[in-house]
Parts: structure tokens; C-alpha cells; sequence
């Protein structure tokens, strides 16, 4: 399948070009890629009455006819991945071969979502009564997905509200649209017209969903700031959220690693898709034992890493994604250089066209620091000395974020006890941003509301329903 520029929403089992449009910039040339369909107040109230309409129907569907579905849905993104990562790659920007990830990760998502099942509890089976409770759909989900990873958060959503018997209004980020339009245009066929609908717009869309009352619930994945006014926008009509926020991840590496070995995986946690992860490493605490040769390490290694345009052969890390984040990163290095940090390598914008950011590492910043204390999403990482493990632990949970961390050492049993200690949603040990469909995730304190994957998160898209039947015996 070859994709041209022809973007359309999907709305009731129909493509729709909408009747405005908007400019898709490619992040390493500036240029425009494409346009996408800006959806109108009608559109949306036409998308939420066609998810309303099929509602009924699509939660009377056997669960075992929901699970075929969404295994179909991810065969055929599967099929269609080395057309989809080019247009990923021009959109986003990471390279080819991370899109390509991204998009077997799509479709591997919804396949693994459809391996959960909906448990149903016996409370009660005694001579009197018989008492049970299971999980019924919410009705018409409203999702907002973010644009680091356009289409696998998407189906972070898309899997369990379908599978749950839900149907859904998805928005994608305006800033990389065309991939999940695309999508839609895929799966088309393989829903019931209306279970699941596309459209893409501008600023004024997200507000216009969460505040819609039309909507059951809305699953929002992005900054912190914007979540807290997704809740308030939420509340009037009291819709259900999930909401998947900012992380300021820190890493904690002990005294006993192999450096050599750790360098370069730790190098990933922190710059995999240019640092553009909620889960990735944003703070690094390096026991003073280790620090230096660790430190020279991770320089070394990054002098060997290709960053540039995704689509060339070779590109290991891609430009910023778009021009707010873009100077958001270079302003909080900025502030770095002001305060007299020590940057050991990068710390300027690259002068060529894009959103380019050189890798970034800068040696022992204080710990009040805002490249310390913010969470920058961007390829720049903070070394930072510990010595005392009781005041590291103390350090990494001193944040109002609580998405993710991770803990590294040889002695698995001594940082298994040190991750058990941080205060996150996911604590990973000798490995970071492994994530699973069969598997919570979620952020504590300003990281979030609710979780996503595995049976909790398929449980965030029902109610909760207790039914009692007396028995005609218990007289």
C-alpha cells in the first residue's frame, strides 16, 4: 500500500476530508508533508452521535467476536509497516527503524490486549443467593493521544475500550496526524461502522472533546499541565479519565556495575527517541565510586551516535518533533549556561534547518536545578554524584512526578530493594521502558490518574456491576 496525501478522518465507517484543513510539517526539514482535516464542532458531534449509535450493538458482540477484531487490526498495520514508518518517520521524526518499531509495536499492542479477558467475580452462592459482579462497558470513550509516539499510545487506548465493548472518538496530536489517520483508513473495514472514529484538528479540538457531554469517559495521554485541565474540563459531567502524565524518571546506578557494559544501555534510557519518552531516564545518579568512568563513557558513546534527519541511512536520533518543544529544550539548556553548569558534550542548537538538538550531557548540576528538577523531553541529561544510598532514594522521590525509575547493579537482590523504595508507577532493574499490554502502567502523584495495560487497565473502560439473585428456595 502506498500513502499519498490524501488524509481523510473516519467518522461512522466513512473517510471524511473534512471541510477546513491544516498544514503536517516534517521536524527535520521544516517543510510541510501533507494537510490533515480539521475537524469542526459538527464533525465532532457527527463522530460522537455515529460512536453512540453503535454502541448497543458492539457491546452485545460476543467478547471472543471483539478479540478477533482487534487481532485483525493489528495484522493489518503489521502488513502495512514499511509504509507506515516513512510517514512516521516525516511526521515525528525519529529514524526509520524505530518507526518501524513503532508501528509492529501498534500492532502488537492490540493483538495483546486481545489476549485479556473480562473476570467476573462469585461473591456469593449459598442456599439463599447467588451474587456476582462483573465489568460492563462505560459507552463512547474519548481519546487524545500525544505525538512521540502517535500510533502505539493510541492503541495503548484503542485495544482495551474496544475489547471492553466501548466504542470511541480518537483524536491524534496535531502535530503527527497522518499516521493515525492512516490507520483508520486501514481498519475501516474490519469494525462495525462507527465502533471506532478518527478525526484530527488544531488546539481548539482537545477542550471541545474533554468538555463534550457526549463522551462516557476521556483517556488523555500527555503533559501534566494539560491533564489537570483535562480533569477540571472533565468534572462538570463527571466523566471517567485516565490520565498518563509528565515523569522526571531518575536512574540510580550502583558502585558495583561494569561500566563498559552498562554505558551504552544506559546512554538509550535517556536519548532513545531523542529523549522524547515520559518513561525515559531524565535525571542520572551516578555513585561517586563509578562516576568518572562512567562519565567518560557516556561521552564517548555519544560522540559515536548519528543524529539527523530519520529517513537517511545511519540516523540514530531524530530532531525534536515540533517548535514549542524545540525551545522549550533549548531553554532550559540556556538556563544551564546562564547559571555556569559544566556541559561535557552538546549544550547548542545544531545550525542546519530543523529541530535539531545535539546530545547534551551536563556534569553534576545541583539538585535544585531546573534541568534537575523539570522534565526536559529532549536529549539532555543531567550526571548527578551520589554516595549515601538512603539520601539517593531520598533525591529520586523529592519530585512531584511518579511515572517511572530504574535501578542498576550487579547485586540484583540489593537494587531490587533500592527500586521497591521509589516512589514511581514502574521501577524497572538492569533495564528500562519495557512496557507489556498484559501489564499495568501508570504514574503516581502528578504523573497521572488511573492506569493503562493488563487487566487493570482493560478495567478502567467498565463499571464495576454487582448482580443478586435470591433464590426461589431461600424462603
Amino acid at each position: 500500500m502506498e500513502f499519498d496525501c490524501d488524509y481523510a478522518m473516519l467518522i461512522g465507517g466513512r473517510l471524511d476530508g473534512g471541510s477546513a484543513r491544516f498544514d503536517v510539517l516534517n521536524p527535520a526539514t521544516e517543510q510541510v508533508i501533507g494537510s490533515a482535516p480539521d475537524a469542526s464542532k459538527d464533525d465532532l458531534d457527527r463522530a460522537i452521535a455515529a460512536a453512540r449509535a453503535a454502541f448497543p450493538d458492539w457491546a452485545a458482540t460476543p467478547i471472543a467476536e471483539r478479540k478477533a477484531a482487534l487481532n485483525a487490526m493489528g495484522r493489518a498495520v503489521m502488513a502495512e509497516a514499511d509504509a507506515l514508518k516513512r510517514l512516521l518517520t516525516a511526521e515525528q521524526g525519529k529514524p526509520h527503524a524505530e518507526a518501524a518499531g513503532e508501528i509492529m509495536g501498534a500492532g502488537y499492542w492490540l493483538m495483546g490486549a486481545a489476549s485479556l479477558d473480562m473476570p467476573v467475580t462469585v461473591n456469593e452462592d449459598s442456599a439463599e443467593r447467588y451474587s456476582e459482579t462483573r465489568h460492563v462497558p462505560l459507552g463512547v470513550v474519548g481519546a487524545i493521544s500525544p505525538w512521540n509516539f502517535p500510533l502505539l499510545l493510541a492503541m495503548f487506548k484503542v485495544g482495551p475500550a474496544l475489547l471492553a465493548g466501548n466504542t470511541m472518538v480518537l483524536k491524534p496530536s496535531p502535530f503527527t496526524p497522518l499516521s493515525t489517520l492512516k490507520f483508520g483508513e486501514l481498519v475501516k473495514d474490519l469494525l462495525p461502522p462507527g465502533v471506532l472514529n478518527i478525526i484530527s484538528g488544531g488546539d481548539a479540538l482537545g477542550p471541545w472533546m474533554t468538555s463534550h457531554p457526549g463522551f462516557d469517559k476521556i483517556s488523555f495521554t500527555g503533559s501534566t499541565a494539560t491533564g489537570r485541565r483535562v480533569m477540571e474540563s472533565a468534572a462538570p459531567t463527571l466523566k471517567r479519565v485516565t490520565l498518563e502524565l509528565g515523569g522526571n524518571d531518575a536512574a540510580i546506578v550502583m558502585p558495583d556495575v561494569d561500566v563498559e557494559k552498562v554505558a551504552e544501555e544506559l546512554f538509550w534510557a535517556a536519548f532513545r527517541n531523542n529523549g522524547q519518552i515520559c518513561v525515559a531516564t531524565k535525571r542520572m545518579y551516578v555513585h561517586r565510586d563509578i562516576y568518572e568512568p562512567l562519565k567518560d563513557a557516556l561521552v564517548a558513546y555519544a560522540s559515536t551516535v548519528k543524529v539527523g534527519d530519520g529517513s537517511e541511512q545511519g540516523t540514530q536520533i531524530g530532531p525534536i518533533n515540533n517548535a514549542a518543544q524545540y525551545a522549550r529544550v533549548l531553554e532550559l539548556i540556556e538556563d544551564a549556561r546562564d547559571k555556569g553548569y559544566t556541559f561535557l558534550v552538546g549544550g547548542e542548537a545544531a545550525d542546519v534547518p530543523g529541530y535539531f538538538i545535539p546530545v547534551t550531557i551536563l556534569d553534576n548540576p545541583p539538585e535544585d536545578s531546573r534541568i534537575v528538577q523539570e522534565e526536559q523531553f529532549g536529549p539532555v541529561l543531567p550526571l548527578i554524584k551520589f554516595d549515601d544510598f538512603d539520601d539517593v532514594v531520598a533525591r529520586a522521590n523529592a519530585s512531584e512526578y511518579g511515572l517511572g525509575g530504574s535501578v542498576w547493579g550487579r547485586d540484583e537482590d540489593k537494587a531490587f530493594a533500592i527500586a521497591e523504595r521509589i516512589a514511581s508507577g514502574t521501577v524497572w532493574v538492569n533495564e528500562t521502558q519495557h512496557l507489556s499490554p498484559t501489564a499495568a502502567f501508570g504514574g503516581m502523584k502528578q504523573s497521572g490518574v488511573g492506569v493503562e495495560g493488563g487487566l487493570d487497565g482493560l478495567l478502567e473502560y467498565t463499571n464495576a456491576q454487582t448482580i443478586v439473585r435470591r433464590k426461589k428456595t431461600a424462603a
